[in-house]
């Protein structure tokens, strides 16, 4: 068993490698490999969604009649993971980056139009300077373009300036009702008190003055009797507060108690001495 793990094999003094037969294989074969796709793609067939980096079995040839200076180029096959279809795409060595060819198309990814942008810009800077016309001519394009964007921008800003007006007039309006109601309110609140108080300076004026300890209270006309408590002093309404007060408190006490299990037991009274 520890044979197969050392690293030299014995080869005997009359082996001769010319005479092992050399297995042929097709001009065009494929390969079985491993790899992850390369780009985020979607199938055309199922429309499934296939990620940057799933990792499938794929078969490799090499393209006939292609290359890129003398550097081959590879397509690979594989299969899409929901319907098995057949996805086939190839190496890009002039842009260091892959193609699709067949059976999905590439999702829309924005770095690639940025380094499309940067390319266009340079083949423009290297037209121009073997072109002086071609310079007039992007120059007028460019200040064309500019003069629109100028048109455009100022269009937008008056617009929103006129949306403010409208906005600023709206608020004014609408602040201006607001005013109204509230002042209606006010009123209407003036004009209850003013009513409370002359009905209270009614009810005081049947009360007798002093050294009587009933009060009578005649009924209006329109069956309206006033409350008790309007009829008491102040000193009197501030002891029934705080009586109501020490009641509410130990009743709450004694609930607080009850509900935690807790019983209170009286202390047994003192046998007086005989």
């Amino acid at each position: 068993m520890s044979e197969r793990k050392v690293l030299n094999k014995y080869f005997p003094p009359d082996f001769d490698p010319e005479l092992i037969s050399r297995r042929k294989h097709p001009k065009n074969s494929q390969q079985v490999v491993r790899l992850m796709a390369p780009f985020s793609m979607r199938c055309n067939t199922c429309g499934e969604y296939i990620y940057k980096g799933k990792k499938f079995n794929a078969r490799k040839e090499t393209v006939e009649g292609e290359d890129y200076l003398g550097i081959k180029i590879f397509r690979f096959y594989i299969k899409c993971t929901l319907c098995s279809a057949e996805i086939t795409f190839k190496t890009d060595p002039r842009n260091t980056d892959y193609t699709a060819e067949h059976g999905a198309s590439r999702n829309f990814e924005p770095w690639r139009d940025e380094k499309a942008e940067e390319e266009d810009r340079l083949a423009k800077l290297e037209e121009e300077e073997n072109n002086p016309m071609k310079v007039l001519e992007n120059k007028t394009i460019d200040s064309k373009r500019e003069m629109d964007i100028l048109d455009a921008l100022q269009d937008i800003r008056a617009r929103n300036a006129r949306n403010e007006r409208v906005g600023a007039s709206d608020d004014l309006l609408s602040r201006l009702a607001m005013r109204e109601v509230e002042d209606e309110e006010d009123k209407e609140k003036k004009r209850l008190e003013e009513e409370d108080e002359k009905l209270v300076e009614q009810v005081f004026s049947k009360v007798p003055a002093s050294g009587s300890t009933t009060v009578t209270v005649k009924r209006k006309a329109d069956d309206y009797e006033p409350p008790a408590h309007t009829l008491l002093s102040d000193s009197a309404r501030s002891l029934i507060a705080s009586t109501a007060t020490l009641q509410a408190a130990k009743k709450q006490k004694t609930n607080a108690k009850n509900s935690l299990g807790i019983k209170v037991l009286k202390k047994p009274a003192k046998a007086k001495p005989t």
